[in-house]
């Protein structure tokens, strides 16, 4: 299932749309998606917000990157919708989980949110890259059941090849959230020709070493799936011939992972 979030904002002029944004009254909403066992545990109501400060070349939705491109949506109708499903999440263990884009340029508004689901008895996730983990408050991890943090290299020279970004945000954000208890599972895509190399993974072992917190590793195969919309974007599209991993790749990619003692899918 899934579906823009329509919204009652539309005809809100731009000054008073930053102001509810800035007040977390407001997010910038792509689309929702209502999935079992992806994006954490049991069924899940994914929401998936727009803004993304990275820019990585196998995005498969960089219609995402930018805030002004979705659907202004208040902070009640989306609990409302998430209201009308907790008896799914009860059953199957599930809840919400919310993605981008990077949802961490909505910190105010996420903080607003996991606060009401916890008060429905809701379990929440964030999807992140940590890039932006340094300006979350506490008291937004305070009401973060699971994070999702995504690990895109361990080189510091590839990560910035892939996400025109720095790694370090990423390693410090996995730190604190280890060092407070925060529960997470750690997400790599795997690209041949790119993310691939042996001591790249080798790199993420060592830094994923360190958090004490991660209950699964998730080695995501690419694919073209997104390639029509850097296409209809008209944004070069650097992987146009990459093929996703074979299975011997994943394998060792996989194996890498194990010595970590958790488990790796």
């Amino acid at each position: 299932m899934s579906s823009a979030v329509r919204s009652t904002t539309h005809s809100d002029a731009p000054p008073r749309l930053l102001a509810e944004r800035r007040r977390g009254d407001v997010a910038m909403v792509h689309s929702w998606e209502l999935v079992t066992a992806v994006d954490g545990p049991g069924t899940r109501m994914t929401l998936f917000l727009n803004g993304c400060p990275l820019r990585c070349v196998y995005c498969e939705n960089p219609d995402t990157w930018r805030a002004r491109d979705g659907v202004p949506t208040t902070l009640t109708e989306i609990v409302e919708r998430i209201r009308r499903y907790r008896p799914v999440f009860d059953r199957t263990g599930g809840g919400l989980t919310v993605s981008g884009g990077e949802p961490l340029q909505h910190r105010v508004f996420l903080e607003r949110l996991f606060t009401e689901c916890h008060r429905m008895g809701v379990r929440t996730a964030l999807d992140t890259s940590g890039f932006l983990g340094a300006k979350v408050s506490d008291a937004m991890l305070d009401v973060t059941d699971l994070v999702l943090l995504d690990v895109k290299s361990g080189l510091p020279d590839t990560y910035r090849a892939v996400t025109g970004r720095a790694l370090e945000p990423t390693v410090l954000f996995g730190d604190r959230l280890s060092e407070r208890g925060g529960r997470m599972w750690v997400r790599f895509v795997l690209v041949p020709g790119l993310t691939d190399a042996p001591e790249n993974v080798d790199a993420i072992v060592r830094i994923v070493q360190r958090w004490r917190t991660v209950d699964r590793i998730e080695v995501l195969p690419f694919h073209q799936l997104g390639r029509h919309k850097w296409h209809d974007l008209a944004i070069p599209y650097a992987l146009e011939d990459t093929v996703g991993p074979d299975e011997a790749l994943l394998e060792r990619v996989r194996g890498q992972f194990r010595e970590l003692g958790v488990p790796v899918y």
